[in-house]
């Protein structure tokens, strides 16, 4: 089953939700669309500024470190509570040895602490580092960053959801989810920047774009 199928499954199980939740969640995702932070992201053609993030088991990784070996795939995701970034994670898990074989390396970054990092990585097998981007700084640079509406930070917290805890921070920012598949020139060569978090790249996209520049 494609990444797609399997959204679009959650898509579906989200829309029996009751009718003021489901408001709220659709309210922000349209705001965020109509402020054009997604339009603004970097985008093909960019040069993708260097930075060093440490991965779920403390170690430092630094972008340029990566470039120089080849191709890389920079994958921003909200953090490990958010459902479609659990299914997105896995797929490309899933494709991870095709990326690996064209010369590419793979990383996820998210503002979540290394601990929650750390679970996110154990709870989908993933193999791949898995960067903290503490405060978005990082996303920031790639102009992903968006605040929280005061709404919708009220309903992630009758979730259960404490994004001050697993982010270490009070800005209750997130970056907007997206994909990168980066040259070894550090030119972006592939991207999916969307406003609404429940549309994601299929990895086997990010496959056929290393195939291309290969």
């Amino acid at each position: 089953m494609s990444l797609d199928e399997q959204l679009e499954q959650l898509r579906a199980r989200a829309a029996t939700l009751p009718e003021d939740r489901r408001r709220v969640m659709e309210a922000a995702t349209r705001e965020l669309a109509a402020s054009g932070t997604a339009e603004r992201a970097l985008k093909v053609g960019d040069v993708v500024p260097d930075f060093e993030l440490p991965n779920h088991k403390g170690e430092p990784v630094r972008f340029a470190d990566l470039v120089q070996q080849g191709p890389v795939v920079i994958n921003f995701y909200r953090g490990g509570w958010c459902p479609y970034c659990n299914l997105e994670m896995r797929a490309l898990q899933e494709k991870l040895p095709e990326i690996v074989d064209l010369g590419a390396r793979l990383v996820a970054v998210s503002p979540e602490l290394p601990d929650a990092a750390m679970s996110t990585a154990e709870k989908n097998a993933i193999s791949f580092d898995v960067l903290s981007d503490l405060g978005n700084r990082v996303a920031a640079a790639f102009g992903l960053v968006f605040t929280l509406p005061p709404a919708l930070q009220a309903l992630y917290k009758t979730f259960g959801l404490d994004l001050e805890e697993s982010n270490g921070d009070d800005s209750m920012t997130l970056p907007i989810p997206a994909t990168y598949v980066v040259g070894a020139d550090r030119r972006i060569i592939h991207a999916h920047v969307d406003a609404d978090y429940s549309r994601r790249m299929e990895p086997a996209e990010v496959v056929d774009a290393l195939r291309r520049r290969a």
